[in-house]
């Protein structure tokens, strides 16, 4: 066809024509009037507005033949949104064809846009030489024959994508409806609002996501479900992936890179057709240059070292310069293992820096004779991910134009943010994180469970101290990423949307998106408690660390484990409610987003903590024991049946070998909790008399202060949704300080403080506090925040780290003063605690 033949931007040409955009994203986005932040569309005639859709009456979307191929794309896809919203359908032409249209156009690249400009019908002074922004305008006979139009105006072609796919939203199609099978709601007539709306630039210039770990889901969904032709993760994937990202207002991918999948570049067609969408491709830390070593390194594994092989390997990378240097791309340097592990060759510290070094100046030798002679305007970035960072540390010289991606601890903590000096270079910073993760102590690839709260704290303190040019979030499989990938990249087009906003706001806001104004509230509190619980501790680390022989034994008392299960039960028999209250036409989108994760996670805790109670009591308490016993098989049943729900069910089978039952088999096992060893189907009773004890009254007097239980405050914030309780209290700076009265009921308890494991600014590695008991002078409390320890192991896992201060108490009541003594302490509890004592059999 002669739209396929559409211009596409090379990325030489691009970085070239660009110039000053390359380097520190420092743009602002627009301040928007309350004209313009009002909706697109209105839900009745409204002054000076316009019938855009209704029975009988269409409008064409008109796209120029010059403008890019995945402007065409877009309308194309907003041809099918409109015939899924309204039931008519709409054509996209070069012409229009009746009194009304859709005009979908670039500056500079569409003669119609263009021509628009020039006769003054648009303003579009603000959008000249901006990236990534649109205006979504009305206008009055904007063409001969033509009455009325809504024009969406991009300032490059990745901006008229986003312009056109937001008109999408607008008329309440979800960028998830096809990736999460949300519904819209069916609208006879689309009313058009007058006015003007400004779109960009972006908080942050690449925002992206990374298909990970894929080995469970995507992959066997793909090779099986969607795309059985190919077998594996290819083009059809990877446009469905595309296009999800457009929607989202992203511009970034990292691949999916394990041995299952076909490395992305083995096929050409892959890079051809993000350059068609306008996605610009990139690589992980450990796969540089673009190159996936675990499928595209042939020769022997040990010559994968620049010590003793750099020609080798050097020739390695050039080939896929040559390849891709035509297309939009962001290049990773550095060298490690072939997959995810360290650099192979030299010894010592020096030796590391030394030859990173070399390779980075290597690597830029051959950008500049492969991609642009122009090396500082090829986008590049270096990872300093897990070892790397300390490589870097000790002395390595990243060139100015290079971004430094900054990486969390793979648990959500971001391991170091950019001093100033760091954020000032020209190539700026950026983050890598993770809301899925593959490795030690435990991996979490089955639910997405990190709390919206947290990514937001971490996130825009990155954005603060300079990370404003790349973002790059671990999604795992997509599914069932969707909301935390949703609030990740919200925040990464405009980071003031949610600053300030609570994590229930957010849910809300993105449930009233999703599932209308009705189900809005009871999904966001539902979707809240299930963050807030699963933070205490996910559901794949339902495992603890061996203590003397009790290898199963959790770390909770029996009464917090039944405090635990009743309130996921509560959680579970109020969504089962709600479900009852969804539309038909929403409920296979509400099983996957809401009632299968709430479910499948308290199944998981039940599972678990009943099969331990089973272990405890089985000796001395048969009857109790069976009863918790029949508990644990029949919470296994439900995680069965539901995830075979999700599998062969919703969306009639759509979605079939995409969701594992975790642990899924024996892949990785040292990085993922084992299986929950089940009873005997004649060692088992009727549950009920288990789930009376659990659902029973909790205990009247707690020894835990929640943080934000202080009688008296100066300097620390609350942050809701993260840690127990409320949430936590942050202190930004030392000297903040937090005052609590603790009621002691009985001798031989002492302050247990619980904060969480964040890191605190600059590459100080150890949170501080002062605690002050009664007026007595202060003692010191610190956490060495030293990654790949066993202290930091276990504050991962709990998402707490924790310190004993002072003397054993006195009954009485007593106060208690913690200052803080680094910037960026999470207080969240504090504890009356009794000296440990290693559960065993007969402790409890």
């Amino acid at each position: 066809m002669k739209w396929v033949q559409l211009a596409t931007v090379s990325a030489c040409a691009l970085t070239l024509a660009l110039g000053a955009t390359t380097g520190a994203h420092a743009a602002k986005p627009l301040t928007r009037t309350a004209a313009e932040a009002e909706p697109i569309f209105a839900d009745s005639a409204a002054r000076g507005g316009f019938v855009l859709v209704a029975p009988g009456s269409i409008p064409t979307i008109v796209v120029d033949p010059a403008d890019a191929a995945v402007v065409r794309h877009a309308a194309d896809d907003l041809a099918d949104d409109i015939r899924t919203v309204t039931g008519q359908s709409v054509s996209v032409a070069a012409t229009p064809a009746g009194k009304t249209a859709i005009l979908v156009g670039t500056l500079g690249s569409s003669p119609l846009i263009d021509r628009l400009v020039a006769a003054r019908k648009v303003d579009v002074s603000r959008l000249k030489g901006a990236w990534e922004s649109f205006v979504i305008a009305t206008v009055d006979r904007p063409l001969p024959g033509v009455d009325k139009a809504l024009v969406v105006i991009g300032s490059d072609r990745r901006g008229t994508a986003f312009g056109t796919y937001e008109v999408a939203q607008g008329m309440g199609v979800s960028p998830w409806a096809w990736w999460a099978d949300i519904t819209p709601q069916h609208r006879d007539t689309l009313v058009v609002r007058a006015g003007v709306h400004r779109f960009g630039p972006p908080s942050v210039k690449y925002r992206g996501v990374f298909v990970n770990d894929e080995d469970w889901g995507l992959y066997p969904w793909a090779e099986k479900t969607f795309d059985p032709e190919r077998g594996d993760i290819g083009p059809k994937t990877y446009r469905k992936i595309f296009t999800l990202l457009l929607r989202l207002k992203a511009n970034t991918l990292w691949p999916a890179m394990h041995h299952t999948t076909a490395p992305f570049n083995s096929d050409p067609a892959n890079a051809k057709l993000a350059e068609e969408y306008g996605i610009v491709m990139g690589s992980s830390h450990a796969e540089a240059m673009l190159r996936n070593n675990v499928g595209e390194w042939k020769d022997d594994p040990a010559k994968f070292n620049y010590a003793t092989n750099p020609e080798g390997v050097k020739a390695y990378w050039e080939e896929r310069a040559k390849l891709n240097g035509p297309y939009e791309s962001l290049w990773t340097l550095g060298m490690r293992g072939i997959h995810d592990t360290g650099m192979v060759g030299p010894k010592t510290m020096q030796e590391k820096v030394a030859l990173l070094d070399k390779i980075i100046g290597d690597q830029r030798e051959i950008l500049s004779k492969d991609v642009s002679p122009e090396v500082t305007k090829v986008p590049q970035i270096f990872v300093p991910y897990k070892e790397v960072l300390e490589i870097y540390r000790s002395g390595v010289k990243v060139p100015d134009d290079v971004t430094i991606v900054w990486p969390d601890d793979n648990f959500g903590y971001i391991r170091q943010f950019a001093s100033r000096e760091e954020a000032n270079r020209k190539g700026g910073a950026g983050v890598y994180y993770h809301l899925s993760y593959l490795g030690f102590p435990l991996s979490y690839l089955w639910l997405s469970t990190t709390p919206p709260a947290l990514v937001q704290e971490e996130m825009t303190h990155a954005f603060d101290t300079g990370a404003r040019n790349v973002w790059v979030a671990n999604i795992g499989d997509i599914k069932p990423a969707e909301i935390g990938t949703s609030h990740f990249l919200e925040m990464a087009w405009d980071i003031d949307r949610w600053r300030g906003k609570s994590q229930r706001q957010f849910l809300e806001d993105w449930s009233r998106r999703a599932f209308g104004p009705a189900l809005a509230g009871k999904t966001a509190e539902l979707m809240d408690r299930y963050y807030r619980l699963n933070f205490e501790r996910r559901p794949e680390h339902l495992e603890w660390l061996p203590k003397a022989e009790s290898r199963h034994l959790s770390d909770y008392t029996p009464d917090e484990v039944n405090d635990r299960l009743r309130a996921f039960r509560k959680l579970v028999a109020e969504t089962k409610a709600a479900s009852a209250q969804v539309s038909p036409s929403q409920a296979d989108a509400w099983f996957e987003l809401v009632e299968f994760p709430i479910r499948v996670s308290a199944a998981a805790n039940v599972r678990f903590f009943a099969a331990e109670r089973y272990n405890e009591l089985i000796d001395n308490e048969q009857a109790m024991a069976r009863s918790a016993g029949g508990a644990a098989v029949e919470a296994q049943a439900e995680i069965t049946a539901l995830t075979e729900k999700f599998n062969t069910q919703i969306a009639g089978g759509k979605w079939r070998w995409l969701m594992p039952e975790e642990p899924a088999d024996s892949q990785w096992r040292i990085y993922r909790a084992r299986p929950v060893p089940m009873p005997g189907g004649g060692l088992i009773a009727d549950p009920a008399k288990f789930l009376a004890v659990v659902d029973g009254n909790a205990p009247a007097n707690s020894p835990i202060t929640e943080a934000e239980s202080f009688t008296s405050n100066t300097g620390w914030r609350l942050v809701e949704g993260v840690g127990r309780g409320q949430g936590v209290m942050i202190a930004d700076k030392p000297g903040a300080t937090l005052t609590f009265s603790l009621d002691v009921a009985s001798d031989g308890r002492s302050v247990q403080l619980g904060v969480l494991p964040i890191f605190p600014d600059g590459q100080g590695q150890e949170i501080a506090v002062d605690v002050g008991i009664d007026g007595a002078a202060p003692q010191r409390v610190s956490w060495p925040r030293a990654v790949g320890s066993p202290a930091w192991a276990q504050g991962v896992l709990d998402n707490l780290l924790k310190a004993t201060a002072g003397p054993v108490l006195s009954p009485g009541r007593h106060t208690v003063t913690v200052t803080a003594r680094t910037g960026r302490v999470a207080l969240d509890q504090l504890r009356l605690a009794t000296p440990e004592v290693i559960p065993t059999h007969e402790n409890h």
